[in-house]
């Protein structure tokens, strides 16, 4: 039985929307993504059986159905999960206030669709609204994660969240705080835990130098494995995550090995399957990118980053914030399976 439900959570993942019954209203208010493959959609989050998935949703399309009756969601008319229930993810995730600080990026990673949502006008997240938002929400939060895109600087994005840190640490002196930031030196990881973070999520993204240079054009590759050895230096081991896109092209390999160096590190890796959103799915079509990976090609993955983590004595379960405490979106190792 535990096999199913990896396969149908590794399905979920790598499938389309959720069709919802066109009369249906949800208990909960839907989640809008600010940031990455899925920013602009919206989507529910469905817990089954210990496991937990962020969906987008639709009333009029989607390789998946959900019953709210039966709390079963189903493909091709065949019921892959039960007893489903939605929980609330009132900023972004369960349990957590994790927020955009800044829709707008001068950065054009083939993978997200932030840089093409023509968000240029939208005013920026700060302090104050984050804090106001925790102590209005009906539904318990217990942490806060802040990530942004790069509109100006480096710099001056990492600064803005320095101090946007530093204002809710003032507010919410015992709550984790994890951030997943763009960094271009080591100094800006010292500013940030100084100003009260907990977690730290910087992304390698790809499992090769050749393939980061062609989906992250402009990211700068050659900072980010001392960046990720001083973040386990300041934050320790277990508190520091980087993710990697599968589905780019890599081979097991090169996949296997970037893995195994994160790990090396004290690093925990984050395998995230390649969303192609109808935003993306154009851009990546021109280099050759048609398909998401297979849910078998999930599990598989997820099977050997957990005996790699085991080997290196690292356990998602020591983060409190960010995607491996969320698992929405991803097979996590000793979590998942």
């Amino acid at each position: 039985m535990e096999e199913d439900l990896i396969r149908a959570k590794a399905e979920l993942i790598s499938g389309g929307p959720i069709r919802l019954p066109k009369d249906y209203r949800p208990l909960y208010r839907y989640s809008r993504s600010t940031a990455g493959p899925g920013a602009g959609e919206r989507g529910l989050v469905f817990s089954f059986h210990g496991m937990r998935v962020k969906k987008t949703v639709s009333a009029d399309r989607g390789d998946f159905e959900f019953d709210p009756e039966k709390r079963t969601i189903s493909k091709d008319r065949i019921v892959i999960v039960d007893d489903v229930s939605i929980i609330p993810a009132d900023f972004h995730c369960p349990e957590q206030a994790f927020f955009n600080l800044d829709r707008r990026c001068r950065f054009k990673c083939l993978f997200c669709s932030l840089p093409l949502l023509n968000d240029n006008s939208i005013e920026t997240v700060n302090a104050d609204l984050i804090i106001r938002s925790i102590k209005e929400c009906k539904n318990p939060i217990r942490s806060i994660a802040l990530t942004s895109g790069v509109y100006g600087s480096v710099s001056e994005s990492v600064e803005r969240m320095t101090d946007c840190v530093s204002e809710l640490r003032k507010e919410f002196p015992d709550m984790p705080i994890g951030v997943e930031p763009y960094l271009d030196n080591i100094r800006q990881i010292d500013d940030l835990h100084d100003a009260g973070v907990n977690e730290i999520k910087i992304n390698i993204e790809t499992c090769t130098r050749e393939l980061f240079d062609r989906f992250c054009p402009g990211l700068d590759y050659n900072n980010i494995f001392d960046i990720l050895a001083h973040s386990v230096e300041v934050f320790g081991k277990g508190k520091v995550s980087s993710n990697i896109i599968v589905g780019l092209g890599e081979s097991d390999d090169d996949l296997y090995s970037m893995i195994e160096k994160l790990c090396s590190m004290g690093v925990t890796p984050t395998i995230r399957g390649l969303r192609i959103s109808e935003l993306t799915k154009g851009q990546l079509a021109k280099i050759g990118i048609k398909e998401q990976p297979s849910p078998q090609r999930l599990m598989t993955v997820a099977k050997k980053q957990k005996e790699l983590m085991e080997r290196y004595e690292l356990d998602p379960k020591s983060f409190d914030t960010m995607c491996l405490r969320c698992t929405c979106c991803d097979l996590i190792p000793f979590i998942d399976l």
